[in-house]
This record gives structure tokens, C-alpha cells and sequence, in this order.
């Protein structure tokens, strides 16, 4: 029946955008319709995966240019999801995800969702006298990169985000760590390696940042990002601890944006995504979706001057071939 929006049901344009994000996934739905639906009214109600269930069959079925979320807002809101106020997207999508996966009962769906989404990166921290290393796997939902570098200069495109966060961080002078080995504060090389890469992968571009006054500042600056995005072509030898398998599926195509427009204190999202079965892009502003082209997308690159334009804030990419 074509795409289907949700209508606004009080500041959850945040809400609605990531919910298209999530169901417009056809890798993401497949895990969905596979859910046990819970016995008791009272559970159906308060359980987030079967709500969200609920909503994807009613925007499949209908014949409505929209349908309301109001029932899934109303669960959400039993787990301190408040209502009628405004979101962080990169924040409510994390608290979205955990909130699915934790009434998931099923614990091989759990592990789809988890290999659907989940990123694994190598952490190393090495003392600069003694060479002393220590390494800790550690798994995320987003790539959190920066769109300062450390000189606080902007960055000029995504490729340059990517590097700046896995590039090796010198710890000294007030920043120096305790090394075991040498018995006292030292400087240390702190860097991020990357192990693993989902099917769906998220990217959170730190477009929200704290000035010295402590008040939130947006940078709007403008920021490309590719259509085709291959990791093996932008991180070094060194950024990376994976095998030859892993790399390969390295390979991704843009799937969704989700763009903020305004300031940090009044401001609208909205999402273009890109269809997996028709191939065509789609922008859902709440109830109002409309078919975009490229183009289209490429005016959330940003525009230092234009603070109330879109700025695309999340970018979610799919694997092109998919091992």
C-alpha cells in the first residue's frame, strides 16, 4: 500500500522518525514478526516489541495515509519514556533498542537482534615508558564520531569523522594513567580498533556539543557522507583487528537519515529512507511521506548558516553483501 506515516502526537517527531527507521527494515521486521506474543492484556499493553508489532500490521494493512502511535508512545511511557517532550534521537534510539531486546524472550531472536545491530570494537591502552598494553573488547549500537577534531577545527567529511575516532589518543600531563608495571602516573596511547561490523549499522554524528558555558551548541557545519561507504578503504592496517572474512563484508550502502532541523531547544526530525524493496528514497515527515531523490538527501549535509535547515544527525548504512 505504499509508505504510511505517523501522525504527531505531541513533540514525538524524534519518535516517529526512528520508529520508520526501524520498521521500514525489512531485516528488522523479519526478527519483529517472529516475537511470542505475551498471554495477558495487561503484558500485550506494556510490551514494546509486540506494540510495535501491533503498529507495523496496522500501517500494512490500512489504507489511511497515516496511523497514530499512540498505544506504542503509552507503553513506552511505563518505562520512563516520557510523552509529549523533546528527544535526543541518538539517545531514544539506544533506549528503544535495549527496551526491544529486553522483552524479547526468545533468546535466539535476542542474538539476531544483537548481531543485526551490534558493533565490537578492541580498546588499547599502552604505557609510553614501560610499553605495558592492555586491550578489552567492548561491544556499541552507534559509532559515536566527532565533527571537531581535537583542535576543535571542523571536519570536512565523513571519512575524516571515521578517522579522527580511531585515531590513537596521547594521554598526558593531567591526563596520565596509573601503569601497574611502573608504579606510578605515566603517559599512556589510548586507541580504538575496529573488530566487527553489523548488518545494520548506526552512525551518530556529534553535531550536539557543550560550549565552556555549559549550554548546548549544534554545529551545522556542512559534513558530506557517501552513498558507498567501505571501511577498508578509509581505516588503516592499524585501525583494525579483524581477518580477511570480516573485512570483506565491510561494504555498505546509506539506508536512512535521520535529520534535525532548529536549535537544541526547539527543533523538528524527520527521516529519509531509502526503500529495500522498491530502491527508492522516501522522506517521512510525521503523517506526510513523499518520494525523494538523492538530492534531496544531500540538503542534510548542513550549512553553517543555516541553523534551522536539516542536519542529518543519524546515519544508518546496510551491508552490501551481507556474509
Amino acid at each position: 500500500t505504499g509508505a504510511i506515516g505517523l501522525y504527531n502526537i505531541g513533540q514525538s517527531c524524534c519518535l516517529n522518525s526512528l520508529l520508520q527507521v526501524f520498521l521500514m527494515n525489512i531485516h528488522f521486521t523479519g526478527i519483529l514478526r517472529r516475537i511470542t506474543v505475551p498471554p495477558h492484556a495487561v503484558q500485550k499493553r506494556n510490551n514494546v516489541p509486540y506494540q510495535m508489532l501491533l503498529l507495523l500490521e496496522e500501517m500494512q494493512c490500512g489504507k489511511r495515509k497515516a496511523v497514530s502511535p499512540i498505544d506504542l508512545a503509552h507503553c513506552l511511557s511505563a518505562y520512563k519514556v516520557k510523552l509529549f517532550v523533546q528527544h535526543d534521537a541518538a539517545q531514544l534510539f539506544l533506549t528503544l533498542w535495549n527496551l526491544i531486546k529486553r522483552q524479547m524472550k526468545n533468546p535466539d531472536l535476542v542474538g539476531k537482534l544483537s548481531d543485526l545491530y551490534t558493533i565490537c570494537v578492541q580498546e588499547h591502552v599502552a604505557c609510553q615508558k614501560c610499553l605495558f598494553e592492555t586491550k578489552r573488547n567492548s561491544s556499541m549500537l552507534t559509532l559515536p564520531l566527532p565533527v571537531l577534531d581535537s583542535n576543535s577545527h571542523m571536519l570536512k567529511t565523513l571519512e575524516d569523522c571515521l578517522q579522527c575516532f580511531f585515531h590513537p589518543e596521547e594521554l598526558t600531563d593531567q591526563n596520565m594513567c596509573f601503569c601497574e608495571q611502573c608504579g606510578r602516573k605515566t603517559p599512556f596511547l589510548q586507541s580504538m580498533k575496529l573488530v566487527h561490523l553489523p548488518q545494520t549499522l548506526t552512525i551518530h554524528l556529534k553535531r550536539f556539543c557543550f560550549e565552556k558555558s555549559a549550554h548546548i551548541h549544534k554545529l551545522s557545519h556542512y559534513l558530506p557522507f557517501p552513498q558507498e561507504l567501505d571501511f577498508n578503504a578509509v581505516l588503516t592496517e592499524n585501525q583494525c583487528q579483524a581477518d580477511d572474512n570480516e573485512k570483506a563484508a565491510w561494504q555498505y550502502e546509506l539506508f536512512a537519515v535521520v535529520a534535525h532541523s532548529g536549535s537544541t531547544n526547539c527543533g523538528h526530525y524527520c527521516a529519509y529512507i531509502r526503500s529495500l524493496t522498491e530502491c527508492k528514497w522516501y522522506c517521512f515527515n510525521d503523517s506526510e511521506v513523499c518520494q525523494v531523490s538523492w538530492d534531496d538527501v544531500k540538503c542534510t549535509y548542513g550549512h553553517s548558516n543555516l541553523h534551522w535547515g536539516q542536519t542529518a544527525y543519524l546515519l544508518i548504512y546496510m551491508k552490501k553483501h551481507p556474509q
